[in-house]
């Protein structure tokens, strides 16, 4: 269905002045988060549309990142200072995706330049933006390294060599498992043509995470009016326990 799909495009689609270009789509471009929600599978599919014959040389290859919402974030160091963990030292980083997801043909190492990676800021470790603010410390290099550190261990961060599948070097497709604890927001999704390891084409579009139903009212009600959210939740507390201490005397009785 899906290559039927992507033929259709391949012809309806007007050329450009390109020699290759990508053609894409997605399996959803929209994901509701509900109170059950325990994280949702994307499917980035596409096709090479090409004007002339294939370039021979080097291979075609692929890269798919997917980019979550990026926020501000100070991370610290605790030393033990008279037999005490505390923090010590500090940098705060002016931007980083809550989640990015980088899937490739193959090893990054051979099919990008390090200035195209540079430039796109395409692997993981350049989509943490520049720092914010001076810097306290002397070397800032191992705060950076440990927040990738904790995000890749926390499954938000990571990196599939050989992931996308291309076929025939014309069609693709690159699965991604997103978690339960995804943040609201514009997802971002960008797809990489390359040959030897520069930028033929690219192709960008997104995925709109959001809350909906009950779940959404709750947070809009939290942000926009947090005062009629509070006491909301101390009346539900109240009651919670008046009806908790009934129920224990109706029993005992």
């Amino acid at each position: 269905m899906i290559r039927c799909l992507l033929l259709l495009l391949l012809f309806a689609l007007p050329a450009r002045a390109g020699d290759e270009e990508v053609v894409a789509g997605l399996s959803r471009d929209n994901i509701g988060i509900t109170a059950a929600f325990n994280g949702s599978e994307v499917l980035i599919y596409g096709a090479v549309k090409r004007n002339a014959p294939e370039p021979g040389g080097a291979p075609l290859a692929v890269i798919v990142t997917l980019e979550g919402p990026a926020h501000p974030v100070t991370v610290r160091r605790k030393s033990r200072e008279f037999g005490i963990w505390v923090n010590t030292d500090k940098v705060r980083v002016a931007a980083a995706p809550s989640y990015y997801a980088v899937a490739t043909t193959g090893p990054v190492a051979e099919i990008l330049s390090p200035e195209t990676d540079v430039t796109q800021r395409i692997t993981v470790p350049l989509a943490v933006r520049a720092f914010a603010g001076p810097i306290e410390v002397a070397d800032a290099r191992p705060f950076t390294e440990a927040l990738l550190r904790i995000r890749e261990e926390a499954g938000v961060y990571s990196l599939d060599e050989g992931a996308v599948r291309l076929v025939e070097d014309t069609l693709f497709r690159a699965d991604f498992q997103l978690p339960a604890n995804l943040t609201e927001g514009d997802y971002k999704t960008r797809i990489f043509l390359l040959r030897d390891g520069k930028v033929v084409d690219r192709y960008q579009t997104a995925i709109y995470v959001r809350r909906v139903g009950l779940e959404r009212w709750l947070y809009i009600l939290s942000r926009e009016h947090a005062a009629i959210y509070g006491a909301m939740s101390l009346a539900l507390a109240v009651f919670a326990g008046w009806a908790a201490a009934a129920l224990f005397r109706l029993i005992r009785s």
